[in-house]
């Protein structure tokens, strides 16, 4: 027999929790003493995840507290427990089931806690809770069990839900349910776990942990467990050259060879401003002075990779393929403007932590992505709860002013990525590298993958925020990425391995940038295929010029560009137009095309989100593509493509940039040795160096890559190393330099005059190096 517990009188609840405070009669003796500091933590905990400060009759939280309360009760009424699963069809076995059924509890738990939700304090419903509870704790999540399947369901999905339930319910909790849910907590997630930063335990993995110990921390009254949540924090927060974590140009890796900002970022953003904001104040506050780090993250790794609303799938991994999951019981659609609303709503949660700087300028961000996007609205989005809802329309109706997006350049060099900003567009290059993996698959999803880091480039004009939102991975041609070059050699379904296992030992990935314009290129090695190709973009002021160039490449080897086009009834059937060298699709934009034959096609594609994830629905539905391409043939040789992207551009401007031909742009080389262009309206010089070489006015001693700007009487050179080898190397611009205005102390100046020579000593991280110089 287990006596009860003798606690403190429950002090007073913000309006979020007063329903809750009705249930005297169901809760265990009454506390006789004012709240001590793990009761403090505890309510704030519930703050943080239930909310405060709105009216649970107004919209949209009526309606969302109203569909909790209606999920809650079908919950209550199917719930049948066996010895192997709580809900029938839900077993534990398969990956998640435990987190499910942990996950429709926390669902009935909130419904009984909250107002409005037609269910608030039913004692019929809080036993069936504690039923659940009570039956998971005795089947299968206790000490006494050895975990199989998925690591991630028993030590961060389940845990971080069970201290949630238990946390709300405390108060209606004796030691005898109190005391299992901590231990374990404790058997799942032993200290070893946090006291060793590797293996899972590692980026957002760590954060997840840590927010579990935390909470058992708390809810045990065990201050060594906090304080060792607490501590077990700081590895995440200092820059990495290598492996999981955040780099010092914005790149967010996990699972060692994925670019993650989108989903395991989230994560490790949204958990770390609830741990900040829960120990804010009391002695196991977080006073790490590296947490600045990710703070600064928010503007530096995140914000560039958000556009109206929406995060890039190129940093989603293979969270790109779960659409509508058949376990998600809200249903709700898990495209890119879910993930990037994610990001938004733990940037609000963070700003509770930041300076009062930083909080107006990420507010000004928020009201900038809360206007622009027009897809999914964010103050109604259905994944979140009233607390994120109660943030975001906190943040909205706050008087900082909406901030535009920032035009400019962000290279990711450390994970193969590149956002090129204009007034008039978005673009996002995704490549692949021995240190990063062409593609994650796992657990079932995204297993067609194969190409998206085959130099996938995505864009986004004006109005085009569901481009690749409404149904685009079921339907797309995982063969017509658009601005991929690859073979059409067809794959099996999970090829090159799970986990970001494919890799190709190609090492020349990357680029410069003076973060306006950049030269961004990719030695190309196909997935399962001979294929062997140079990719080059020069990202410029209203194009994105894009030259490819191979020796040799057995089997065919298309260039492909592909665009969504509405069906019937979705907003008409958008014109497409040819003219000589260049082809216009009515509102997206055009492509001018020197030379080759370029080639269309118009189809209608049906699949299903369970084509590409085992745990998502059956239902299939069909959308419209428009495919264009440049077709090199089988076996080419010396081939080669030139193409220049216009996104936004009207059909006038396509033709007539077109027209101007070379008067506008001269390709100075596109072979295998180099890929440079000129544009003499810009000043713009770039080259792409795959060897030691000269092009035009530039010579560089070794694989390089090189950006020069010529503004009035000076200019501005910028270099880089991409194959990261870090030795020095020497790059000679064939101009009459008067002197040296300024210089990164990377850049060494070695001769001026006819020509400036300099030597760059370049690092490991691909990071550009400049110098300034005024002209003769």
């Amino acid at each position: 027999m287990t006596s009860q517990r003798t606690g403190l009188t429950r002090p007073t609840r913000r309006a979020v929790l007063l329903a809750a405070a009705l249930l005297s009669t169901a809760a265990p003796a009454a506390r006789t003493a004012s709240a001590d500091a793990y009761d403090t933590l505890r309510l704030r905990w519930l703050d943080i995840a239930l909310g405060s400060g709105y009216d649970p009759a107004a919209e949209p939280y009526a309606s969302r507290l109203a569909e909790t309360g209606t999920l809650a009760r079908g919950f209550r009424a199917t719930m049948a427990p066996t010895p192997t699963s709580l809900w029938p069809g839900h077993p534990y076995d398969p990956p998640a089931g435990i987190t499910q059924s942990y996950s429709r509890l926390w669902t009935m738990t909130q419904a009984y806690v909250q107002q409005g939700t037609g269910s608030t304090a039913d004692p019929a419903l809080l036993a069936d809770v504690l039923r659940g509870l009570d039956h998971l704790s005795a089947t299968v999540y206790n000490p006494s069990t050895t975990r199989y399947g998925n690591w991630w369901e028993w030590q961060i999905g389940s845990p971080r839900l069970l201290t949630d339930i238990t946390a709300a319910l405390y108060d209606h909790l004796t030691e005898a349910r109190i005391a299992p849910a901590c231990a374990a907590v404790d058997h799942f997630i032993p200290d070893a776990m946090l006291t060793d930063y590797s293996g899972t335990s590692t980026g957002a993995n760590r954060v997840d942990l840590c927010r579990s110990v935390a909470l058992r921390g708390i809810l045990g009254r065990a201050p060594a467990k906090i304080a060792l949540a607490r501590d077990a924090l700081s590895p995440v927060f200092p820059y990495v050259t290598k492996g999981d974590g955040l780099y010092v140009d914005g790149s967010f890796v996990q699972h060692t060879w994925v670019a993650y900002s989108g989903t395991y970022g989230q994560v490790l953003l949204d958990g770390l401003g609830r741990l900040f904001a829960l120990l804010a104040g009391s002695e196991w506050q977080v006073t790490d002075p590296h947490r600045q780090i990710v703070l600064d993250s928010v503007e530096h790794a995140y914000a560039p990779l958000i556009h109206d609303g929406l995060m890039m799938d190129s940093v989603n991994g293979r969270a790109i393929s779960r659409g509508y999951l058949k376990s998600d019981d809200r249903h709700v659609m898990r495209s890119d403007h879910f993930h990037g609303q994610g990001i938004i709503a733990a940037i609000a949660l963070l700003a509770g932590g930041a300076s009062a700087a930083e909080r107006e300028r990420w507010y000004g961000r928020i009201k900038g992505w809360i206007e622009r996007d027009r897809v999914t609205p964010i103050l109604t989005a259905g994944q979140f709860g009233v607390a994120d809802l109660a943030r975001l329309h906190t943040v909205a109706e706050s008087p900082a002013a909406a901030a535009p997006d920032p035009v400019g350049h962000h290279l990711f060099a450390a994970m193969d990525r590149a956002v090129h900003r204009r007034p008039g567009f978005v673009a996002n290059i995704a490549m692949a590298s021995d240190r990063i993996a062409h593609y994650e698959c796992g657990n079932g999803e995204n297993p067609r993958g194969w190409h998206t880091g085959a130099g996938m480039l995505s864009w986004w004009a004006p109005g085009l925020g569901d481009q690749y939102t409404d149904w685009y991975w079921p339907t797309v041609d995982w063969y017509r990425l658009p601005g991929t070059t690859v073979s059409t050699k067809r794959l099996p379904d999970k090829a090159g391995g799970e986990w970001g296992e494919p890799r190709p030992d190609v090492r020349w990935v990357g680029g410069t940038t003076d973060g306006e314009y950049a030269a961004i290129g990719q030695h190309l090695k196909g997935l399962g295929s001979t294929l062997e190709a140079r990719k080059s973009w020069f990202c410029a002021a209203d194009a994105v010029i894009c030259l490819g160039a191979w020796h040799h490449l057995r089997r065919r080897g298309p260039r492909r560009d592909r665009r969504r086009q509405p069906q019937p009834g979705e907003g008409g059937t958008q014109t497409f137009v040819r003219g000589s060298g260049w082809a216009h699709l009515e509102g997206h934009g055009g492509w001018a095309v020197p030379y080759g034959e370029l080639r269309t096609l118009r189809e209608d594609r049906t699949g299903a989100w369970a084509d590409i994830n085992t745990t998502s629905t059956t239902e299939r539905r069909t959308r419209r593509r428009q495919t264009l391409w440049l077709d090199h043939g089988t076996d080419p040789t010396d081939a080669s493509y030139v193409y220049v992207l216009m996104p936004g551009a009207s059909r006038h401007q396509v033709a007539a940039r077109a027209a101007l031909g070379t008067r506008w742009l001269s390709v100075l080389a596109n072979d295998s040795a180099c890929q440079a262009v000129r544009i003499r309206s810009l000043g713009l010089t770039a080259a792409n160096f795959w060897q030691p070489g000269t092009v035009g006015p530039l010579t560089a001693t070794a694989c390089a890559s090189v950006l020069v700007r010529h503004r009035g009487r000076t200019a501005t050179l910028c270099v880089s190393e991409p194959p990261r080898s870090g030795e020095p190397l020497e790059i000679t611009w064939d101009h009459p330099v008067r002197r040296v205005l300024r210089k990164d102390d990377s850049v060494e100046i070695l001769s001026t005059g006819r020509r400036l020579r300099v030597r760059v000593t370049p690092g490991m991280v691909c990071a550009t190096h400049r110098c300034e110089v005024a002209l003769a």
